[in-house]
């Protein structure tokens, strides 16, 4: 599966061998001793200094409780008649499927998936950026999708990648990608990271967001005994980044006409504790 996928985590492995993830996470110590794979928080990746990216049929199979989880937390973040940016991705596609119940939303993506998934929603505009599709994770990448984002200004951006470090931030494995990325941040007043216990400790070869410009990250409860998870999300909090975690749980599929969300359950910007990391 590693090798097929580039990237596992131990839930899906546990999932597919039907044992505990207890004993997952032995057998993969085992299998990174004999220098075959390399652990990552919560998951295995190929050997190599950098996880490289997999397509999307296996991304979109990957956390996918926990994709959910974000994806419900970070739609509560948004408000009647905002104007935002969401970048390509499994859980901006999530967190897309939410965004269809805010009436008055204004939507600018690179994503044909955020799109389509707000293609139907009432009182919602969607904004596309030009540029060339990157088949991989159906975004629009390339000069195009850079220059139409020129002189646009909203309130937040809502963003994943491959890797999360606290000591160099958000970071994908194609240049292309970080480059619109990093348009989209520019674009927009606060920074919203949507990124997996998985993608933690994580790094991949270019950089988008740096960390000092990361305003909010909304993860998911890390595995019990994942302390290098545990250790970078407090790291994390550490740099001033506020912290939101769900729970997988809790998740559970949107309702198909709830009332809009107003209220912003992210806790003030104090460093929290690990035990309190926790939505209340």
């Amino acid at each position: 599966m590693v090798r097929a996928n580039g990237a596992v985590s131990l839930r899906e492995l546990a999932r597919v061998v039907q044992t505990s993830e207890v004993t997952v996470r032995r057998d993969v110590r085992a299998l990174e001793a004999e220098g075959l794979l390399d652990r990552r928080h919560g998951g295995a990746v190929l050997p190599g200094g950098f996880t490289r990216e997999s397509g999307f049929p296996q991304k979109s199979h990957l956390a996918t409780a926990e994709k959910t989880a974000i994806a419900d937390l970070a739609a509560s973040l948004v408000d009647e008649g905002e104007a935002i940016v969401v970048g390509a991705g499994t859980t901006t596609q999530e967190l897309a499927r939410r965004l269809a119940r805010v009436p008055g939303l204004t939507v600018v993506t690179n994503s044909l998936l955020v799109a389509q998934a707000l293609a139907h929603a009432n009182r919602v505009e969607v904004v596309m950026t030009g540029g060339t599709l990157r088949g991989s994770n159906y975004g629009l990448v390339g000069s195009g999708a850079e220059q139409s984002l020129q002189g646009l200004r909203v309130s937040r951006a809502f963003l994943s990648g491959a890797g999360l470090t606290a000591e160099r931030g958000l970071s994908t494995s194609n240049m292309l990608a970080a480059s619109v990325d990093r348009a989209l941040v520019q674009a927009a007043a606060e920074v919203v990271v949507l990124a997996d216990h998985t993608k933690l400790g994580s790094d991949t070869m270019f950089q988008t967001v740096p960390t000092d410009l990361i305003t909010h990250l909304v993860t998911d409860e890390p595995p019990a005994g994942d302390d290098r998870a545990a250790t970078e999300l407090q790291a994390l909090a550490d740099r001033g980044v506020q912290l939101a975690v769900a729970s997988a749980a809790q998740a559970e599929p949107p309702a198909p006409l709830p009332a809009p969300r107003r209220s912003h359950p992210l806790r003030p910007p104090t460093v929290p504790r690990l035990a309190d990391l926790r939505p209340r």
